[in-house]
């Protein structure tokens, strides 16, 4: 039976965009206040390109993620393709977190990343009024290579 030989890619920043815009499942970390790992399985999008590029999550103002970016900006992703073992890229970058009214329009854009145009964005902006949402904006500083797992060449 062949065994699977893990690869890994170099990318530059527009073949990371374009790797992460089709991918949505992504794992956040941030830093606690001891200074701690917390993960958190979100979606994410890319909005944006080139250098104005950044990765958007929606989130709650009180959410631990949020909390913990508020006081420490640091933030990596890892932007996971469907099915384990799938290829994969790990993004490093400093994040913003936009709170009420100044995250409605940013919160339209994530839509769009996300899931493409609503029926009705009147009412999707109330919603998110409604619901309090906030945005957390990423901007990649550092990105290792798109890779998969599998036995290392030495071993095919």
């Amino acid at each position: 039976m062949a065994r699977t030989i893990a690869t890994t890619t170099r990318v530059g920043l527009e073949e990371l965009l374009d790797f992460a815009r089709t991918r949505h499942d992504v794992v956040l970390t941030t830093f606690r206040r001891d200074g701690s790992l917390q993960s958190s399985p979100v979606t994410g999008g890319v909005a944006g390109s080139g250098g104005q590029a950044r990765f958007v999550i929606s989130t709650y103002p009180d959410r631990a993620k949020a909390v913990n970016l508020r006081r420490d900006p640091r933030a990596s992703l890892v932007v996971l393709s469907k099915g384990f073992g799938n290829e994969w890229v790990q993004v490093d970058g400093t994040a913003e977190v936009i709170d009420g009214e100044d995250a409605v329009e940013p919160l339209v854009e994530y839509f769009r990343c996300i899931s493409g145009e609503h029926p009705d964005w009147d009412e999707y902006r109330q919603a998110m009024r409604d619901q309090g949402k906030s945005l957390i904006s990423i901007t990649p500083t550092r990105w290792g290579p798109i890779a998969t797992g599998g036995f290392p060449a030495r071993l095919a």
